[in-house]
């Protein structure tokens, strides 16, 4: 069990990143053109979807991908808390 709960804080820790890229490379759109681009919106779109529904775009912003990272560091911590009680 703590394999598997170790194995999953890597991945989120993982996918926080590609979400701070893809933050970054908003900023700059003609890199989706890209097939580094494609990528990262491939991994990020299945996230970011259900979230969209919510329209967090204000302030000039969308602050979809910034949410979806506050989300996935309670889920890191609630993962982490459960494997010290273990």
């Amino acid at each position: 069990m703590h394999l598997v709960i170790v194995i999953l804080l890597r991945v989120v820790e993982i996918y926080s990143f590609i979400l701070l890229l893809y933050t970054f490379l908003t900023w700059i759109p003609e890199v989706f053109a890209t097939s580094f681009g494609r990528l990262v919106l491939w991994l990020v779109r299945p996230v970011l979807e259900p979230f969209r529904r919510f329209n967090l775009q204000f302030l000039g912003l969308d602050w979809t991908a910034p949410l979806v990272m506050v989300l996935l560091n309670l889920v890191t911590r609630l993962l982490f808390y459960l494997l010290l009680s273990l």
